[in-house]
C-alpha cells in the first residue's frame, strides 16, 4: 500500500521560513515526479512546486517563484519544499503528490497517491 506522508508545517510569523518533507513508502515504484500543492479554506487546490524523479527540472507557481524551493533526496523517498518569506496568505494544508509518469505539471489531476497534508499558517 502506497503511503505519502508529509511533516514540517507550523505557526510562523510573516517573513519567517520552514522546511515541509515528503515521504513515500510501500510501493515498487521506479521513478516518479513529485508536486506540493495547497489548499486554503474555502479555496480550490492550488500548485506550489514539482520537481522530476532525477531532480533535474523544477517548475514554481509565480506565486512563490523566489521564495520557495524544491529539491529530492531519492535514497530516502524524500522530497522537501523550504518555504522562507512566508507570507499570512500562504497559510494553507499542504500536500505532497505523485506523478508516476514523471512529468513535471502543475496540474493536480497528473497527480495521485497524496497525502493527508500538514498545515502552515503564517501570522502578520
Amino acid at each position: 500500500q502506497v503511503q505519502v506522508v508529509e511533516s514540517g508545517g507550523g505557526l510562523v510569523q510573516a517573513g519567517g521560513s520552514l522546511r515541509l518533507s515528503c515521504v513515500t513508502s510501500g510501493h515498487t515504484f521506479s521513478s516518479w515526479a513529485t508536486g506540493w500543492f495547497r489548499q486554503a479554506p474555502g479555496k480550490d487546490r492550488e500548485f506550489v512546486a514539482a520537481i522530476n524523479w532525477m531532480g533535474s527540472h523544477t517548475f514554481y507557481a509565480d506565486s512563490v517563484k523566489g521564495r520557495f524551493t524544491i529539491s529530492r533526496d531519492n535514497t530516502k523517498n524524500s522530497v522537501y519544499l523550504q518555504l522562507k518569506s512566508l507570507k499570512p496568505e500562504d497559510t494553507a494544508v499542504y500536500y505532497c503528490g505523485l506523478d508516476l509518469l514523471d512529468r513535471v505539471s502543475g496540474t493536480t489531476r497528473e497527480y495521485e497517491h497524496w497525502g493527508q497534508g500538514t498545515q502552515v499558517t503564517v501570522s502578520s
